[in-house]
């Protein structure tokens, strides 16, 4: 299947299976800090073989039933059909791309001091990264973004079959 990316950074996007060990790590931060349990994503940054950041989406809504609410019933982003990766500000659920895993992950390169010149970014849970979150990890160094195999599939909304809720069920 060939999905089209909202958005295409300057940097190469590759594909690795779940079991390389760096997507394994990625998927288990998720699992363990995301807080939106409908899309939960998870980066690391490796250079040289290592891991030097780490990050996990957040959202806004801590309360548990108003987060359940939105996850169940009620996004003003789905309602209004905006493309993903636009207008976070109209929906509290909805992590903003500040908290995405991305720029977390960028975030703790730079709180460490660690130089990531040359580094790549492994994303699980989902498809594509965001313009500002390849702003943010191409500003600390990255070079290369590797996804998830059969990422658009498994985690775009619009597509049939998708597991988007049930990621570790």
């Amino acid at each position: 299947m060939n999905v089209k990316l909202p958005y295409v950074p300057d940097i190469p996007i590759e594909y690795v299976p779940e079991s390389d060990p760096f997507m394994s790590a990625a998927k288990e931060f998720a699992r363990l800090n995301a807080t939106d349990r409908q899309m939960p994503t998870g980066s690391v940054i490796v250079k040289d073989g290592e891991i030097i950041g780490r990050g996990a989406n957040q959202v806004a809504l801590k309360n548990p039933l108003f987060a359940r609410i939105h996850k169940d019933h009620f996004c003003v982003r789905r309602l209004l059909h905006v493309p993903s990766g636009q207008k976070y500000w109209l929906c509290p659920g909805c992590a903003s791309s500040k908290q995405h895993s991305e720029a977390r992950a960028a975030r703790d390169v730079i709180k460490s001091g660690r130089d990531a010149t040359g580094a790549d970014l492994y994303l699980w849970g989902h498809w594509w990264a965001c313009k500002p979150c390849c702003d943010a990890v191409i500003a600390v160094g990255v070079q290369k973004i590797y996804l998830l195999e059969n990422s658009a599939q498994l985690f775009n909304r619009d597509i049939p079959g998708n597991i988007v809720g049930r990621q570790f069920s």
